[in-house]
């Protein structure tokens, strides 16, 4: 499962919005606030699965080791730079 800290680090790589993820997502943007939320609030996880198809489509690739959690942003993506 992807944490709040991955889908905000993944948001920074693309230097997207909130709004923007929210659109790109298919989510509202309350959700995503939620979902970002240092407090893990809940969130359903069909809007988890929308975030993270939406960042996956623009070059982002999720990571979890025995070091912890991470994000990058994979080149050669097509990205969305948008701000």
């Amino acid at each position: 499962m992807i944490t709040s800290r991955q889908v905000r680090a993944a948001r920074a790589l693309l230097n997207w919005t909130q709004e923007t993820l929210a659109d790109e997502a298919l989510v509202a943007l309350t959700a995503l606030k939620r979902l970002e939320s240092a407090n893990d609030l809940p969130v359903r996880e069909d809007t988890r699965h929308q975030v993270v198809k939406a960042l996956e489509a623009a070059g982002i690739v999720f990571f979890d080791s025995e070091r912890g959690e991470g994000v990058m942003l994979v080149r050669g993506s097509p990205l969305k730079s948008r701000a």
